[in-house]
């Protein structure tokens, strides 16, 4: 929901006023950037999606209407980014430290152990498997937790479409991961280790 505060920097942002689109770039820029990580597995490459989506949405913000909140138009460009640099071949290379596996720590330490920062790279390798619009979704939806009518509202589909996408991201994850991988997922989840 945009608030008033945010709506003022809208309004200076689209008759040219820099500060205000800065300040609006850095209340948006972490959830951007998690959204980058998340759909390239490459902090590099989410650094430079970040720096693109903001580049755009600066040279596009006069048009900006504000039918929909700020922060689905910049997930949308955000994503539209990210497909671009697929559909023109250029390969994301993974992080040899993938930027969403947590670290495992020393064992009798909190935090996960390193059979489930395993399970988790093998989560992540598994999701990359997905399509561009089964991973997408499954990321909004599960990691970002955006709500599904936003979802459909960025990715131009329905909510049906959105819940189908993610039952059936869901479905094909469980049939590529073992039951360890599972099972050290749930204790991670829960605590357990």
């Amino acid at each position: 929901m945009t608030t008033p505060e945010e709506e003022q920097w809208l309004e200076h942002a689209r008759g040219g006023d820099r500060a205000a689109f800065g300040r609006l770039m850095r209340q948006h820029m972490p959830r951007v950037h998690r959204l980058a990580v998340h759909l390239t597995g490459n902090a590099g490459t989410a650094d430079d999606v970040v720096q693109e989506t903001f580049l755009r949405a600066w040279r596009a913000i006069g048009r900006f209407d504000g039918r929909a909140d700020l922060f689905t138009w910049l997930y949308r460009i955000c994503i539209n980014v990210t497909l671009n640099l697929r559909r023109q071949n250029r390969r994301i290379a993974t992080d040899l430290s993938d930027p969403r596996v947590p670290e495992p720590v020393a064992p009798g330490t909190p935090g996960l152990s390193a059979e489930q920062a395993q399970a988790y790279r093998t989560l992540a390798v598994a999701v990359d498997g997905l399509s561009e619009s089964l991973r997408t979704t499954l990321v909004l939806a599960c990691i970002e937790q955006v709500p599904y009518k936003d979802i459909a509202r960025i990715l131009g589909c329905s909510e049906g479409t959105v819940a189908w996408r993610v039952h059936e991201a869901r479905r094909r994850l469980r049939e590529v991961l073992r039951e360890e991988d599972l099972a050290s997922l749930d204790d991670a989840d829960h605590g357990g280790g």
